[in-house]
């Protein structure tokens, strides 16, 4: 079983002992997501810890995006309730990114791309320098902060 699963599992057992209800709706949540994630496909499998790590961050971002319709509809309660809920659940994701360590990221990608070219790439090679910049990211900053920083390194 991968560590950060089994971690959540134990987290839970003790949520459920000292009453927490948000960390225990949390954790609950994210096991299911992890199960369905397990079962998925063809054959039902066991998930490393990147692949849960991965699920996480899907989850987090659901709770985000819940978190502004629900303020966006007048419902402040709820969207704390999320927001609370995807805070436990970025306790265990890696550390994000500072801005400053992104675009030191990006620029490393960017100029492993233009090596490869040969020639500094464009608005029409961002999806190489996006596939370059997320190999080194790995899951520590959201896709579209990544994005925007590659974006904003090749109009320069």
């Amino acid at each position: 079983m991968a560590e950060l699963k089994a971690r959540l599992r134990a987290d839970l057992a003790a949520a459920i002992k000292a009453r927490e209800s948000t960390r225990m709706a949390a954790l609950r949540m994210a096991l299911a997501a992890l199960t369905t994630e397990e079962v998925a496909g063809d054959v039902a499998r066991e998930l490393s810890d990147a692949e849960v790590q991965k699920v996480l961050t899907r989850e987090v971002k659901k709770r985000k995006e819940a978190a502004e319709a629900f303020a966006g509809a007048g419902r402040a309660e709820q969207a704390q309730a999320e927001r609370d809920e995807a805070a436990v659940l970025t306790d265990y994701l890696p550390q994000q990114l500072t801005d400053d360590e992104l675009e030191t990221i990006v620029v490393g990608a960017v100029a492993e791309v233009t090596e490869q070219l040969g020639d500094a790439p464009g608005q029409r090679q961002m999806g190489q320098v996006m596939k370059a910049a997320n190999a080194k990211v790995a899951g520590r900053a959201e896709g579209g902060r990544v994005a925007a920083s590659v974006r904003a390194k090749l109009q320069n």
